[in-house]
């Protein structure tokens, strides 16, 4: 199968050097022609590979050697079991339906050879991050993905707001990548290996080790690393307060937002906590970590959704949240709900970003959706699809959205981690909050009063069948998903080997008991608050949307400072740019004007010029050209000498 692996991942790599290096000989249509046809060997493969480890164990092989420092080993190699090949297929089926389309929403832009190489680009470094089997190499796709991302968030690089865009992502996932590199350096140092298999044999022993910070202070050595590489996982997985950057990559073209918020880039953060299972479970504090983030992200992120005027920056915040809620499950020790989350997630948000696209491409690039109203009879299949991204995303019952969120919120209830019932309140809440944003998106976009220029309504139309496939192609897997796989991947043993939880921890286990099948447990959800609190959100949004249009800018005007406060974002971005952007900014000024400008081109380099200068004046007057000065400095230093012999013997 080794065979089958390299081509996984080097089918969207030789496919994205093809379209970068190639792209004007090639043209447009050779461009996504072999990026495409890459992807989908990729994703063929991939359903191979899944197969085949249904019945077999995994497979666990380095590929070569890198490089060797003492005992140290840099290898290049592939983990593939069940979690990893999960992994794949979503990653590979999302960027496949992404890939095809691109084919109608960047039609007339000019750089469409290089988005294609872009993308393509983007899938391969996802798929090195989880297939990897060491930390070398799952640094290496940490990185490459947001590479990557920095050059498609600001692919439209004449717009200041799309380089601003990626700066921020660039230096915010900087931020969190210190604290990941930290993490595996703490556990490289005390393993002596990189390799994961090794790292989580050791687990039970590194658990009672300890780790000097700050003087003489001892620290769990796990706690230490656990938090290290979760912190690595915020910036990734956009964890407040390194959220900020998820929002403004709407900068970029719609299918790479489709990209980033589903399957790649912010899943990566999810995937490694859950890979990492092993050591999360032996630091309750680090679990704790996990859980109160995630909380906090979950609910507050989700209620700036409710106030945003552009249609992919609430589906943007509605990431957030899902991300937030990913992140209480890890907390929770309940590993495999957050998987089946960011798997059923994968497929309705990536079908909500693409439908907001091909509203986008009718609208003639308007995002307002102030500008927008009673779309659904000029774009049927667009709506109709989005309806049920909308009933996915809220936990419709029979939804896959309800199987992965129903039994998430549960896991959370039931968990041990401290801290586990502010969290359950959070997410149950959420609840609420996520299907009013959501109503009220497809109220506003689809339904009521239309709100469009006359030029606009005149040309509205569905988009094209490269538009529409594949939102038909991501809204089948949105409705059925859950049913086909609950039983194996949440309450059965599809993650044995994959996933590590102490016994008793995994709140999974109790839930599964009085598991009797996927329409039991939908009957079931019934009997809990998540389903009706998901109703009243609906019904909120349909009463201020449609029904009292008026009311919204009358509960505005009478919390004015609850929405000025969600309108700026908490204030996040004014700390960030206004304390800490001219903090650095100030420390910088002072090191060029004190160091560089004072010290080094004052002091040494200007300095020591000024200095022989003025030796050089003081001896040029010694050279007089008379022979009698000359004489008198011969016998002047000829007595010196005379007079330190003698009085040295």
């Amino acid at each position: 199968m080794e065979q089958v692996y390299l081509a996984i991942v080097l089918a969207p790599l030789l496919a994205a050097a093809a379209a970068g290096l190639f792209g004007k000989k090639i043209g447009r249509a050779g461009a996504a022609g072999v990026t495409i046809a890459g992807v989908a060997i990729s994703f063929a493969l991939s359903l191979v590979a899944l197969n085949f480890h249904l019945s077999a164990g995994s497979y666990n092989a380095p590929v070569y050697e890198w490089a060797a420092l003492g005992g140290l080993h840099f290898e290049v190699g592939f983990l593939v079991d069940h979690l990893t090949v999960l992994m794949m297929v979503v990653v590979t089926f999302v960027s496949l339906c992404v890939h095809v389309y691109t084919i109608g929403y960047m039609h007339d832009d000019p750089g469409y050879q290089r988005f294609f190489s872009y993308i393509s680009l983007f899938t391969f470094a996802m798929l090195m991050l989880v297939m990897s089997n060491n930390f070398l190499q799952l640094f290496f796709g940490w990185e490459a993905v947001g590479v990557v991302s920095y050059l498609l968030i600001g692919f439209w690089y004449k717009r200041p707001t799309a380089i601003f865009a990626n700066l921020k992502a660039f230096l915010i996932n900087r931020v969190g990548d210190f604290g990941f590199l930290l993490g595996i350096a703490a556990l490289a140092t005390y393993t002596g290996t990189l390799d994961y298999a090794l790292t989580f044999a050791d687990a039970e022993r590194l658990s009672g080790e300890t780790i000097s910070i700050f003087g003489a202070s001892q620290w769990s050595l796990l706690t230490f690393s656990c938090i290290c590489l979760f912190i690595g996982a915020m910036g990734k997985s956009a964890q407040v307060p390194l959220h900020v950057w998820l929002p403004d990559s709407m900068e970029g073209p719609t299918p790479i937002s489709a990209l980033i918020h589903a399957a790649t880039m912010v899943t990566a953060g999810i995937f490694m906590v859950a890979r990492m299972s092993p050591l999360f479970e032996h630091s309750q504090t680090a679990l704790a970590v996990v859980m109160i983030i995630g909380a906090i992200t979950a609910f507050f992120t989700g209620l700036l959704g409710i106030v945003q005027q552009d249609i992919k920056r609430v589906i943007a915040y509605s990431t957030l949240s899902q991300l937030g809620y990913m992140t209480v499950a890890l907390g929770a020790s309940a590993y495999a709900a957050a998987i089946f989350h960011l798997m059923t997630h994968a497929f309705f948000k990536a079908l909500l970003f693409l439908a907001a696209g091909s509203v986008i491409i009718a609208m003639h690039h308007e995002q307002d959706i102030r500008k927008m109203g009673g779309l659904r009879k000029y774009l049927p299949i667009t709506y109709w699809t989005s309806v049920i991204g909308t009933l996915a995303l809220i936990g419709f019952p029979g939804f896959s959205g309800f199987f992965s969120k129903d039994a998430l919120i549960e896991a959370v209830h039931e968990s041990t981690t401290p801290g586990h019932m502010l969290a359950y309140w959070a997410v149950l809440l959420g609840v609420f909050i996520t299907s009013l944003y959501s109503f009220r998106l497809l109220f506003v976009v689809f339904h009521g009063k239309e709100r469009m220029d006359h030029h606009t309504k005149e040309h509205l139309h569905e988009t094209p069948w490269v538009v529409t496939g594949p939102l038909i192609a991501l809204a089948i897997p949105s409705v059925v998903i859950g049913w086909l796989t609950i039983r194996p991947v949440l309450f059965g043993e599809y993650f044995q080997g994959s996933i590590f939880n102490l016994e008793g921890q995994n709140p999974l286990h109790g839930l599964g008991e009085e598991f009797h099948g996927p329409l039991q447990f939908l009957l079931h959800a019934f009997q809990g608050p998540a389903v009706y609190l998901a109703a009243a959100g609906a019904g909120v949004a349909w009463l201020l949307y449609l029904k009292l249009p008026e009311w919204p800018a009358q509960v505005i005007q009478r919390f004015s400072g609850l929405h000025r406060v969600l309108m700026n974002k908490y204030y996040f971005d004014w700390f960030n740019e206004n304390v800490l952007a001219r903090a650095s900014r100030g420390l910088g000024q002072l090191f060029w004007k004190v160091g560089d400008q004072t010290l080094i081109d004052g002091g040494i380099v200007n300095g020591s010029a000024r200095t022989v200068g003025v030796l050089s004046a003081t001896l040029r007057k010694v050279q007089t050209g008379r022979l009698y000065n000359y004489a008198f400095a011969m016998i002047i230093g000829l007595a010196v000498i005379v007079g330190w012999l003698v009085f040295r013997v």
